[in-house]
């Protein structure tokens, strides 16, 4: 994380005080029945990723808000854009819901392309579970080739903090832990979880929640998978 986060948390908590995680059905997405309950607000704190630093001595509060929200903006692209990433292509999930299959709102494929919630709010295009507060609750991901991975991005888009594990599989099945702990992720926003590179090839990511520590519901709008052949 670089010196630039002060201000992106500035931007996002101007930006989320006035568009909550609230549950509501896109107009482009197919939905099979009502919506659930609204959803929590995550924690106060903030893991964004950050672009490099500006002199903003002296400027406006309108000024540094605009700053930090195209630093913020730069960052997305730079990582949407990554050469050594990928989306994926295929997921399951231990729940959707409404039970949502194939394309509907909040179904696992929700999770799969390159992320397209543009706001910290309750999204269809993102993937949540069928009941909120459940407990434990996983994503599984596979991807378009095997890489030796290095890195994982987790774009969480509403209820973000809910994230316990992230597992990568060998290309014999093992499944090898990368990251467990405890999720810094507030906002719309990445878990960013880096690790020294594979000595195998993995082509198959898993994201595991707690979904009770964050109330509400919790969604992941995309996963990227970083590595190389």
């Amino acid at each position: 994380m670089k010196n630039y986060s002060k201000l992106i948390m500035f931007a996002t908590g101007l930006a989320f005080l006035i568009a909550g995680c609230k549950k509501e059905v896109p107009n482009n997405v197919s939905a099979t029945s009502s919506a659930p309950h609204p959803a929590a607000a995550a924690p106060a704190a903030t893991a964004a990723p950050a672009a490099s630093t500006a002199d903003t001595s002296g400027a406006s509060a309108d000024t540094t808000a605009k700053l930090a929200g195209a630093a913020w903006a730069l960052k997305q692209d730079e990582i949407k854009n990554d050469a050594k990433g990928q989306w994926a292509i295929e997921a399951t999930a231990s729940s959707t819901y409404n039970d949502a299959k194939g394309q509907d709102s909040w179904s696992a494929n929700q999770a799969t392309g390159a992320p397209n919630v543009d706001h910290y709010a309750d999204d269809g295009h993102a993937w949540t579970t069928k009941t909120q507060d459940s407990g434990i609750e996983w994503l599984d991901l596979k991807f378009p080739k095997p890489v030796h991975a290095e890195e994982v991005r987790v774009r969480e888009s509403c209820g973000s903090g809910a994230v316990i594990k992230v597992e990568v599989f060998d290309e014999q099945g093992g499944a090898h832990t990368v990251w467990a702990g405890n999720d810094p992720t507030t906002d719309l926003n990445y878990l960013m979880v880096k690790f020294p590179k594979t000595a195998y090839k993995t082509d198959r990511v898993k994201i595991t929640l707690a979904t009770n520590v964050v109330p509400g519901w919790n969604e992941i709008d995309a996963v990227q998978l970083v590595g190389s052949d």
